[in-house]
């Protein structure tokens, strides 16, 4: 058996926005996944949100993880052929919120696009799709949200657009940020920046040893 991640004991401060840098292949994905409760560890253990995950399966992990952590990946991973109001709206009505409609609406009047909001996601630009990614994960008021390469597929005006709009909102929502990037401009944005480098954690400052789990 590979093991990818290896010897990391890491904290995360509430509203803290920390930054896990690393190369391709270097685990930062893998490791963002593990945190978020995506993937199994194979030994140790991981707490989110005061819940263990280790003894959890996929849909335990689920449950933990619903109306209260948000996602961003470089991908977009939005649903082709829906507008994008009906995406945004899409994790509220799973929840169940009777107000779906206009929480969506409003997500999508924080991050601009407003007046796109039924227009398919197959006729916006990449910097579009991407807002109503980061629309869709603040509508649900996450505690945490985990975001993993968010500028990579973009060019680097717009991707400086988006990080401003991803900072603008969660300064303004309190929520805890940890994001996977391999961008020196993005990272130097966030509270606190850990290496990870062949699965393994590399203090970027000597007084934090964030192997043994200082924060």
């Amino acid at each position: 058996m590979l093991d990818i991640v290896q010897d990391v004991s890491l904290k995360v401060k509430y509203q803290e926005a920390l930054v896990i840098k690393g190369a391709s292949g270097s685990g930062k994905t893998t490791l963002l996944g593990l945190m978020a409760g995506l993937d199994q560890i194979s030994s140790g253990d991981i707490e989110l949100l005061g819940n263990s995950l280790g003894d959890k399966n996929e849909e335990q992990r689920s449950a933990i993880r619903s109306g209260k952590v948000g996602f961003v990946f470089q991908s977009f991973q939005l649903v082709q052929g829906a507008t994008a109001l009906q995406n945004v709206m899409l994790p509220l009505e799973l929840r169940g919120d009777s107000d779906a409609y206009d929480r969506a609406r409003h997500s999508l009047q924080q991050v601009g696009l407003e007046l796109k909001k039924n227009t398919l996601i197959d006729h916006l630009s990449g910097g579009e799709q991407q807002r109503v990614s980061i629309a869709r994960a603040f509508a649900v008021q996450p505690k945490i949200l985990f975001a993993d390469e968010p500028t990579g597929n973009l060019d680097a005006k717009t991707g400086r657009q988006i990080a401003d709009l991803m900072f603008r909102l969660r300064d303004q929502s309190g929520t805890t940020l940890v994001l996977v990037t391999h961008e020196t401009e993005l990272a130097e944005r966030g509270d606190r920046q850990i290496l990870i480098d062949s699965g393994c954690l590399i203090p970027l400052d000597p007084t934090q040893n964030t192997r043994l789990g200082q924060s």
